[in-house]
């Protein structure tokens, strides 16, 4: 069971490489984020014709995050995170797909930082957090996929110094991730690759993408049942160099 977190940096712009990327990859299970599209515009008919089902949780212009799954519907458990009533970012959608609860999250990204927009990043994790540990409890194989914004180690950006003034870098951050890791939570990517070095993001200032100056964000977070499946875990990088791709690349876990 291939499982993919992708942000696909509004979706009606990157409709075709999805498509393709569908096609030619076929994964069970893609969650998407950033699809910067309400959800009476979302291209439910375009994602059908590929062969997907779908569930979404659209906003106009900002944010928004989808599951879809391969040749079947996705069954809806939660939309949004419990602790604000008065947030109405479309930000997390939980799901279930052949027995594995999946959730597509897009953390704020947080800058600038000091600021309200960083103290809404660090309580968003906290709430991420708590509903993190209701999915634990009910011991089931759960995949928390998204793009966290959060630079977890030094080895997981290209720079750290470029990075250092950055929200998806500072101590709070990487603190706030580290306790719902802890929860008991795997990294798939990091278990895979232990040493880091592997990017799954790259800025489309400054020829990023030609210099291979990017970080990772994008993460595959499984609970003790999942992590007990844990086949394979990697990042589909030529994507990112695709024409009019998205700035984030298609990061995956296989599932046995």
């Amino acid at each position: 069971m291939k499982i993919v977190t992708y942000n696909i940096n509004g979706i009606k712009a990157r409709l075709p490489r999805l498509v393709e990327y569908l096609a030619e990859q076929q994964p069970d299970v893609v969650c998407l984020q950033e699809l910067k599209t309400s959800d009476e515009t979302f291209p439910e008919a375009d994602i059908r014709a590929a062969g997907y089902g779908a569930v979404w949780h659209g906003q106009k212009s900002w944010n928004g995050v989808a599951v879809l799954a391969r040749g079947a519907d996705p069954i809806e458990r939660q939309r949004g995170l419990e602790g604000e009533p008065e947030d109405e970012h479309s930000r997390y959608l939980e799901c279930e797909v052949d027995g594995v609860i999946v959730a597509s999250l897009y953390l704020p990204n947080g800058n600038p930082q000091p600021g309200p927009k960083f103290d809404y990043k660090l309580r968003w994790i906290e709430r991420l957090s708590a509903r993190a540990r209701v999915l634990l409890a009910e011991e089931k194989a759960v995949v928390l996929a998204g793009d966290y914004n959060v630079i977890a180690n030094d080895d997981d950006t290209y720079s750290v110094r470029a990075m250092a003034e950055d929200a998806l870098m500072q101590p709070e951050s990487r603190e706030g991730l580290r306790r719902l890791v802890a929860q008991g939570w795997t990294d798939a990517l990091r278990t895979r690759f232990p040493k880091g070095g592997v990017w799954t993001f790259w800025d489309y200032q400054a020829g990023a993408w030609q210099r291979d100056a990017g970080f990772r964000i994008d993460h595959l977070l499984l609970s003790p049942v999942a992590a007990d499946r844990l086949a394979d875990a990697g990042v589909d990088k030529d994507y990112r160099g695709r024409e009019k791709a998205s700035d984030h690349a298609p990061t995956w876990v296989k599932l046995r």
